[in-house]
């Protein structure tokens, strides 16, 4: 099964911390609604040449509008791509079609649009239920136009729905992480992500960071709300199936899995990534080369890679680490290799420590092991993972 992702570019303003490529009205450097339209074309031309090649016609089950802020399109927009998809790729009648949404991008007809328009999912960047928090992270809305959002996502339909939220901001406490949990959790969603505050380079977050403007949380502070995150969101019914996303029964995000397995999926749109059958490609980070390109019916790539048998199985074990485990038959039959045997003294110290557990063939980190998952990662990927064991 593979997965489709379109990289929507568009955001009403660019927040301090993001580092994903986007654009905001004043960056264009021409009307934005005719860059919106140029960008939509250009997009089309890419579904079409893609969709040239044979070998990409395999079943999907999982579409994901990300960005910027894929809300910011008109749900008409929306449909015309969702259409345009099904004419060049088998899409499976139960596929998960998920779309990125900012409050304060929406309103509850809106929202009825797009679920009219196809879309089952929707994934709410709402980041905290406080205004200053908000503020600080330059977000457009407000904590009541977040509730709201919600409120206006299930009126219209959605049974569906998945937040986004932030923790570790500069001076956050623990009492106000667990308000922002329970405010969450009170509206009753499907999913819930949350992420550490990370310093990327490049954004204005980080520099501010260098010039000592903001002072970011410290490590054992960090450390205690991720603990204290898993624990609250597992006692109220969400299972942790990765590192920072937690699910109710039946709502694990089918999109994201699909990444982790390695499962096939291509991406469209400035700065998209796409892997199929060991090959990893992406496209240019510029929405100018972007639709440039494609107005020449020229695939905007920017880079690739074949992916040797060493590095599939080292991101097999990050990846499984990260997420629901290493299956050890399954990394038998993919890769000839018994990582269960190989590698069964640090195996067993792990489990003795409390910070992992085997299920039949799949080993799994706990929560307590989720806490140091990157040195774990480590650590493992340390071990003879070379072509030949």
């Amino acid at each position: 099964m593979a997965s489709l992702y379109l990289h929507i570019p568009f955001c009403e303003h660019k927040c301090i911390y993001c580092d994903f490529y986007s654009i905001a009205p004043a960056e264009s450097g021409e009307t934005h609604h005719l860059l919106i339209e140029r960008f939509l074309a250009a997009l089309e031309m890419e579904i079409q040449l893609r969709a040239e090649d044979k070998r990409f016609h395999e079943s999907v089950e999982t579409i994901f509008f990300g960005g910027g802020t894929p809300s910011l399109l008109h749900p008409s927009e929306i449909e015309k791509l969702l259409n345009l998809l099904a004419i060049y790729f088998s899409i499976q009648t139960n596929a998960e079609i998920t779309l990125e949404t900012n409050p304060g991008t929406v309103d509850k007809q809106k929202l009825k649009a797009f679920r009219s328009a196809g879309i089952n999912r929707i994934s709410m960047g709402i980041q905290s239920f406080y205004d200053d928090d908000l503020r600080f992270l330059t977000r457009i809305h407000t904590a009541s136009e977040a509730k709201q959002c919600v409120l206006d996502a299930y009126a219209a339909g959605f049974t569906n729905v998945s937040f986004d939220l932030i923790f570790s901001l500069p001076n956050q406490s623990l009492r106000r992480w667990e308000s922002n949990l329970k405010q969450a959790i009170e509206l009753q969603p499907t999913h819930i992500s949350c992420y550490s505050l990370i310093l990327e380079p490049g954004t204005q977050l980080f520099n501010m960071v260098q010039s000592k403007q903001v002072i970011p949380l410290d490590a054992d502070s960090d450390a205690e709300l991720y603990e204290f995150t898993i624990n609250f969101l597992t006692s109220h019914g969400f299972e942790q199936y990765e590192v920072s996303n937690f699910a109710k029964q039946n709502y694990k995000c089918r999109h994201n899995i699909n990444y982790w397995n390695h499962s096939n999926y291509l991406g469209f749109g400035p700065s998209a990534h796409s892997f199929w059958e060991n090959e990893r490609w992406w496209n240019v980070s510029n929405i100018t080369a972007y639709i440039e390109q494609l107005n020449k019916r020229i695939l905007p790539l920017s880079g690739g890679e074949h992916l040797s048998e060493t590095k599939l199985l080292e991101e097999a074990v990050f990846l499984g680490l990260r997420s629901e485990g290493i299956d050890f038959e399954n990394i038998r039959q993919r890769f000839v290799r018994d990582l269960l045997k190989e590698n069964s003294i640090i195996i067993s110290e792990l489990i003795q420590k409390g910070l992992a557990r085997m299920e039949g063939e799949r080993f799994q980190l706990t929560a307590k092991g989720y806490l140091v998952c990157d040195e774990i990662c480590q650590s493992f990927l340390l071990i003879d993972l070379s072509e030949t064991p």
